[in-house]
């Protein structure tokens, strides 16, 4: 059990980046970007393939951000410049990116077993937190800053941004290009867990990534940028232990881990709707019984009036 745990937290850790990846386009930008799932295999297979031919894990993991950030550069453009529909740009570079992904790996998966790879020269559970603690302060500094607040601004009014003179078609490839950046990272980290890197690796990786950020601001809150980014971080580590004690139930199979996830983000969803109603619920019965009593004191103090009288 507790292995079971320790494994979920370092895996957590992993996914942490595809989260924080995800809150920039799904938080900051307002961008529904599919390319998620196309661009967390790109990382993978880069990784894989430039370690097999003996190039250095870090050398391969840097390599794998940079194939992200192309990935989401290639999104922004179509979004931004070929004017297509937000959603339907990060369709079509998904699409496109399973057929880029085969020919890097040159065959459906890539095995790097036996391999030097980062998660085999050092556990992740004692490195991967402060890996991802600095990349979180690096994040938080850098929407701190003059393009960090624009980039802010163009996914809570970009038509009010652009009157200040920003160009916010910019903004958003820049963001774009992060966020898949950030998913790549994620998935050259989990194919070098796994030891392998499959063509098919990233199907549903949205979900998750959306599961972990929504998760964690369920939990967690989201007031600020240092407790929104935090809070996908957690939520990341959350929903890998959620899916963990899942898969011990006995009735449930690893192939059930789709439905789980998808069972998660329900009640991820729903909880913070549900938690409100019944905060309007209580506030309101509060309003009630306070209403009540001021009528029955005016109604107690006309009843001594007339006595009196």
């Amino acid at each position: 059990m507790v292995d079971s745990l320790l494994g979920a937290v370092e895996l957590g850790l992993l996914y942490a980046f595809m989260a924080l990846g995800v809150y920039i386009t799904f938080r900051i930008l307002d961008f529904p970007d599919l390319t998620v799932d196309g661009s967390f295999t790109t990382g993978g297979a880069i990784a894989a393939v430039m370690i097999v031919h003996g190039y250095s894990p870090w050398l391969a993991t840097l390599a794998a951000l940079a194939g992200g950030m192309i990935a989401g550069l290639c999104t922004g453009l179509l979004h931004t410049k070929g004017k297509i529909n937000g959603l339907l740009s990060g369709i079509l570079m998904m699409i496109a990116l399973y057929s880029i992904n085969l020919r890097i790996l040159g065959k459906p998966n890539v095995s790097v077993m036996g391999e030097d790879t980062l998660t085999s020269l050092v556990r992740p559970l004692y490195v991967m937190p402060v890996i991802v603690i600095i990349v979180k302060v690096l994040m938080d500094l850098f929407l701190r800053t003059d393009l960090g607040l624009a980039l802010r601004a163009t996914g809570d009014n970009s038509r009010m941004i652009r009157s200040f003179g920003v160009n916010t078609d910019n903004t958003t490839i820049l963001g774009i290009s992060l966020s898949n950046g950030l998913v790549a990272l994620s998935g050259a980290l989990i194919a070098q867990y796994s030891s392998f890197a499959d063509a098919s690796m990233g199907i549903g990786m949205i979900v998750i990534g959306l599961a972990s950020v929504i998760i964690g601001e369920a939990i967690f809150g989201s007031g600020s940028v240092f407790r929104a980014t935090l809070a996908a971080v957690l939520g990341s580590i959350v929903y890998r232990i959620v899916v963990a004690l899942a898969l011990r139930v006995d009735w449930l199979d690893a192939s059930d881990l789709k439905l789980i996830t998808a069972l998660i983000v329900i009640v991820a969803l729903v909880f913070p709707s549900i938690r409100r109603h019944y905060k309007q619920r209580n506030s309101a019965r509060k309003r009630t019984a306070a209403l009540a009593q001021q009528v029955m004191k005016s109604q107690k103090g006309g009843a001594a009036d007339a006595k009196a009288r």
